[in-house]
């Protein structure tokens, strides 16, 4: 093969390919860490499975979360728990990511007094 005519079948190939590479590259990507964090408060509201608002030092307004459906509880070890171990008063430690304007809560961890 001549070398224009590999070059022609390469050029060919790269824009062929082009559109791909972005969706490759957010597919193999991690998740932005600006989105991912870490917030720990005091619960000032439970809803089981749906919400749960974090009153946080102040100044600062009290932080809502939606809870993730395949959310997860864990005591002050690191131990899973049932969602039933929170109630209002007590210290936690949310993990969540920032999805919009939403906070989802992923994991929710107790907090030693």
């Amino acid at each position: 093969m001549s070398t224009t005519k590999s070059f022609l079948c390469f050029l060919g190939c790269l824009l062929f390919s082009a559109p791909l590479l972005p969706a490759q590259f957010l597919a193999n990507s991690s998740l932005d860490p600006k989105a991912s964090a870490e917030m720990t408060g005091t619960i000032k509201e439970y809803s089981a499975g749906n919400t749960l608002v974090l009153e946080t030092l102040a100044p600062n307004e009290p932080v809502q979360f939606k809870l993730a459906r395949n959310v997860t509880y864990a005591d002050t070890d690191g131990k899973p728990i049932e969602a039933a171990g929170l109630t209002t008063n007590r210290k936690v430690r949310v993990h969540y990511n920032k999805v919009g304007a939403d906070n989802i809560a992923d994991k929710v961890t107790l907090i030693g007094n």
